[in-house]
């Protein structure tokens, strides 16, 4: 019994000193080659490059719809503003997360999460040791032949073994650091195709408000002209008024006439555009607050350029994918150093089951191997170098792509405050229009002018609402922009 008991102590005292050999090593291959990620300098500019408001314009009193209330400009930046806070239709609120939902960019852009989530689990794995524990048995009965007598044996054995690749070097501590990055880089990848879709949705959504309204200002028209149309044709059958002047009036039926088929065909295939945006087949979309009563900002509420560089996810995620070209490097140095592995089991091997724990049953080995690369035929430099270029290449995408950032912003700001300008003029236009076509119907009803001038006057009338129409539609999609091009629309 004590030799028994003295084996066993021996054995577990050997493994775990094995275990403790593992582990020392580990902590004194703290050393990782390769450099460690510095976010590179930028130019940053002070202000983002914008136009000088229009005090005139933009202090106008048609400038916002009476029935809108806008939001108080404050010190924050509009990106920062969650998109529910920006959109506050609420039929437009609902599409967004129905699409947030259901969309495909967005699920596939979630597996790809899911999958980097993974790889850096496989890479970890790579800097620990491997255990494993295992037991056979062999059972053997042979005959009596000859001299030989009969025999039978059985043979047990139970092991546990271990093995270690060290990361002396920082292999595989600089490859989980590239997975991390990746996974980062992937999880902003996501945010953009979040606040992409958002976008959309938002701009196909006020498209499609503004080509209702400019179908309900086209069928008002026309029926209007309808009207005056029948008024022309009796007037013209008691001698009043002239064939010429029937046919004019036709001409502002007919005009009015021609939107009609063109706007609804639009209206639906841009149904048919949010359909697919909701991961839905393609069928009728429900419509919220009218375009003239869609709230939105006055003035866009200020924001430091270099606040740009944490919040826009195109950014975040280019910097993630430098992070880990920044790691490769490391991995591709590291193999010019010699790979250590240690190996090692320990266990009970006994020709009988029942003696399998006790006597002399133990066993155990231990192993260690180093090798060093001397010729690879250029292998090793030529992986270093190609690192080197893939970290340089995604520096210059980095930095492309921070110019590309403020660029979309100052972009959007001149879109926004132009086309806030124009709406102003164009408003303006309208309403100067319409009186002209009032007061020349009452001229033409009092004998003072022919039809023709009405006809002109109609006609710049028709086309002045509908370009009002387009550019109020134009001014909310530029606010959309704007938004997105601050980094807006990925915050949950």
């Amino acid at each position: 019994m004590g030799t028994k008991i003295m084996t066993r102590y021996f054995l577990q005292n050997r493994f775990r000193s094995v275990l403790l050999v593992f582990a020392g090593i580990s902590f004194l291959s703290g050393c990782a080659v390769g450099p460690n990620y510095k976010r590179p300098s930028v130019k940053v500019p002070t202000t983002y490059r914008a136009p000088v408001a229009d005090q005139t314009s933009a202090n106008s009193p048609a400038q916002l719809p009476a029935s809108a209330e806008p939001p108080k400009a404050s010190a924050a930046s509009l990106g920062d503003e969650k998109w529910w806070e920006v959109f506050q239709d609420q039929e437009l609120q609902e599409l967004i997360r129905t699409a947030l939902k259901n969309n495909y960019d967005v699920r596939i852009a979630a597996t790809r999460v899911l999958q980097a989530k993974a790889q850096v689990g496989i890479m970890r794995a790579d800097q620990l040791p491997t255990l494993s524990a295992g037991g056979a048995i062999n059972s053997v009965q042979n005959p009596k032949i000859g001299p030989i007598p009969s025999y039978e044996l059985t043979q047990g054995q139970v092991t546990a073994s271990a093995a270690w690749n060290l990361d002396f070097w920082g292999k595989y501590r600089r490859a989980t650091e590239a997975a991390r990055a990746t996974l980062l880089a992937n999880e902003w990848a996501q945010k953009q195709v979040i606040a992409t879709l958002v976008a959309d949705m938002a701009t196909d959504y006020f498209q499609l408000r503004q080509l209702d309204l400019e179908l309900e200002i086209a069928k008002r028209t026309l029926s209007s002209r309808q009207d005056s149309l029948n008024l022309t044709q009796t007037l013209e059958q008691h001698g009043i008024d002239s064939l010429l002047d029937v046919r004019q009036s036709e001409q502002l039926v007919y005009t009015a006439a021609t939107e009609l088929p063109d706007l609804e065909r639009q209206i639906g295939q841009l149904e048919n555009a949010i359909s697919i945006l909701l991961g839905n087949n393609p069928g009728d979309v429900p419509r919220g607050l009218k375009l003239t009563e869609q709230p939105h900002l006055p003035e866009v509420p200020g924001d430091l350029p270099s606040a740009l560089l944490e919040r826009r996810a195109d950014v975040r995620e280019s910097e993630a994918n430098l992070i880990a070209a920044n790691a490769q490097i490391g991995v591709a140095r590291a193999a010019y150093f010699p790979q250590i592995s240690l190996t090692g089991s320990a266990g009970y091997e006994s020709p009988a089951l029942t003696n399998l724990f006790t006597g002399s049953a133990g066993l155990w080995n231990l192993a260690s191997s180093i090798s060093q690369p001397i010729f690879e035929g250029g292998r090793l430099k030529s992986n270093v170098r190609l690192a080197e270029a893939q970290h340089e290449q995604l520096l210059l995408i980095y930095q492309q792509t921070i110019q590309g950032a403020f660029r979309d912003v100052s972009n959007a700001l001149i879109a926004y405050q132009k086309f806030r300008e124009f709406r102003v003029q164009q408003q303006r236009l309208f309403e100067s229009a319409q009186d002209a076509a009032h007061l020349s119907e009452v001229r033409f009803k009092s004998g003072t002018t022919d039809y023709l001038e009405v006809l002109t006057n109609e006609t710049n009338s028709f086309s002045a609402e509908l370009t009002l129409a387009q550019a109020q539609g134009n001014e909310l999609i530029a606010l959309v922009q704007l938004y997105q091009a601050l980094g807006g629309g990925w915050q949950e």
